[in-house]
């Protein structure tokens, strides 16, 4: 094997996010004398998903709010699949979290007249409690958590991509990860005793999505490789409103944020007419997944946009109050030729975030030892539908977690562990494998991605059209396994890494659909026409899927209501 160059810290956290950073800030307040490194794609504090959230972070502060009842609306829309420990980690712990942003971090959120903390209303919630930063929220937080983790001197490996979790010799253990410079196209070693996957999820197989195209499931399809549970994997969000400015720019798919709709915004169709409440009493303000459907059922009807969508109308709400509220908002539609304040924007479903994910402990960590995972990596926390609000939430509670726990757990466990040098060697040759075969195009595959995705696994599917992705995913994998990348250069081949993206996405793919096939019923963002009934919610399971030997093997787990059963509200069970 050739040599490549071999770094050492104790603690390896892989993603700048909220999860991420948080778990930098915590595990360097625990035990100041580790060596702690984050490594990241791109910059740290310009990338990731975390500095896109626009709506903001849910948390019972207000009178007449409660953990309990955030709990309870949480559990209630995650379908009864969710973790219900893990569910009351996320509400109780966010109430600290909040204050620890404000108060410690430097974090300001808008307020009310009187001084509190203003909420605002999102969908699927029995009370507004939003909190947020205009709809710029993610931006306040992600450049307050950069600017404490610059302070206080962390370790940074910028432009790093992250390509295998590196066992030790006898598989028990993680020794580090391998990981790309991108600056030099060289590969890495990093040796570590406690390593985070917080790399995020990032749906970007299907056509219409929210996350940058950096966002390609690396951490989930490493994961994979090593062997780890993938939990929910056929748990998809779609984000109801992405703005649809036509097929020839990247601002199409964007979110325009949840606050629209629950600050009184309607949906139309082409006819310029509501048609939400055809579909649930809640209008607008249903979860996502129900809008979702109901403006995809609109499109499918024919009764569309020029471009395909619904229109989204939030005028008669003044235009002067839109101007004020969603600045932010405004100014994007703006850019792409729309006046949101006082006009129609086009809007389209588009693949928002990933529910499903690596299986993790409360304390963040995973059955392989040394491993620990956080944010949109993980699944559990959510079951069949995420809350807005509950994202951003649940980055900066585990993360904080995370940190705390790998801290704690590399005081104990301080002794670095030999990698396995044929894991090494064998991770190498697979990412250079395109480099040994005539270059071509990539462009077709990834577009024959997003058709399949969007048609056969998107927010309607059925056995038939799964089964339909399954044979065209095993092309895509031929077919992208059989495309060669020029070997010119290596320092920013942007076109390598795309190879790898697309590797990485046709993974989780498929992973998908073998999930959404397991699943017989309809389950939030898990819709089945041909099995439309939610079934029998006291006998919920949740489906797990791992690879061996190359190959996925799919089982189903039986949800524990370790605190509140169907039919029960927190109080009842607590009584």
């Amino acid at each position: 094997m050739k040599t490549i160059e071999r770094l050492q810290t104790d603690v390896l956290i892989l993603g700048s996010g909220g999860a991420g950073l948080f778990a930098a800030l915590h595990a360097h307040q625990q035990a100041p004398e580790l060596s702690i490194t984050v490594a990241v794609k791109g910059l740290l504090g310009k990338c990731g998903c975390t500095r896109m959230v626009q709506g903001g972070y849910n948390v019972a502060l207000a009178q007449g709010d409660s953990v309990e009842r955030h709990f309870m609306d949480t559990v209630e829309g995650s379908k009864w699949l969710s973790d219900q420990d893990l569910a009351w980690t996320l509400v109780t712990k966010a109430v600290e979290r909040i204050h620890e942003l404000e108060n410690e971090l430097g974090c300001f959120f808008d307020r009310n007249p009187d001084g509190t903390v203003h909420q605002k209303a999102f969908a699927g919630q029995t009370f507004d409690r939003t909190v947020h930063k205009g709809d710029l929220t993610g931006i306040e937080i992600i450049n307050r958590l950069a600017e404490q983790v610059w302070s206080r001197g962390i370790n940074r490996l910028e432009e790093h991509r992250a390509v295998e979790l590196i066992k030790t010799p006898d598989g028990k253990s993680l020794s580090g990860v391998l990981m790309i410079d991108m600056r030099s196209g060289e590969f890495v070693f990093v040796q570590a005793k406690a390593v985070l996957l917080a790399t995020g999820g990032g749906p970007t197989m299907y056509k219409f999505h929210t996350p940058s195209g950096d966002k390609s499931c690396d951490g989930l399809a490493m994961a994979l490789r090593a062997g780890l549970p993938l939990r929910d994997m056929e748990m998809v969000q779609f984000h109801p409103t992405g703005l649809l400015a036509g097929k020839d720019t990247r601002m199409t798919g964007t979110v325009l944020e949840e606050g629209l709709r629950g600050a009184g915004g309607y949906l139309l169709n082409g006819d310029k007419e509501r048609f939400m409440h055809n579909y649930d009493p809640r209008g607008e303000r249903a979860t996502r997944d129900i809008v979702s459907r109901g403006i995809y059922a609109e499109m499918r009807a024919g009764r569309t946009s020029p471009n395909g969508g619904v229109y989204i109308q939030m005028g008669h709400l003044g235009p002067d109050k839109v101007r004020k509220q969603f600045k932010g908002m405004v100014e994007r539609c703006g850019d792409c030729g729309f006046d949101l304040a006082g006009d129609l924007v086009e809007v389209v479903p588009t693949a928002h975030y990933m529910m499903g994910g690596v299986q993790f402990r409360p304390d963040c960590g995973t059955e392989l030892h040394g491993l620990f995972a956080a944010g949109e990596d993980t699944g559990g926390v959510h079951g069949a539908n995420r809350l807005g609000g509950n994202g951003v939430a649940n980055s900066t509670v585990f993360g904080g977690i995370a940190g705390d726990s790998m801290a704690a757990w590399t005081r104990q466990n301080n002794v670095p562990r030999a990698p396995d040098e044929a894991a090494i060697a064998a991770a190498i040759a697979a990412m250079e494998a395109p480099f040994g075969k005539p270059a071509g195009s990539l462009e077709p595959i990834r577009e024959a991605l997003f058709d399949c995705m969007w048609e056969h696994v998107g927010i309607m599917r059925t056995r038939d059209g799964l089964l339909l992705a399954r044979q065209r995913l095993a092309e895509l994998g031929q077919a992208l396994k059989a495309t060669g990348v020029a070997d010119g250069h290596r320092a920013f081949n942007v076109t390598w890494h795309d190879w790898m993206n697309l590797n990485s996405l046709i993974v989780v793919s498929q992973v998908i659909v073998e999930a959404a096939l397991s699943r017989e019923d309809s389950r939030g963002a898990h819709f089945r026409e041909d099995h439309p009934a939610t079934g029998d919610l006291p006998g919920s399971s949740f489906t797990v899927v791992r690879q061996r030997d190359g190959k996925l093997q799919l089982t189903r787990s039986a949800v524990q209501f370790t605190r509140v059963t169907p039919g029960q509200t927190i109080l009842e069970g607590a009584a």
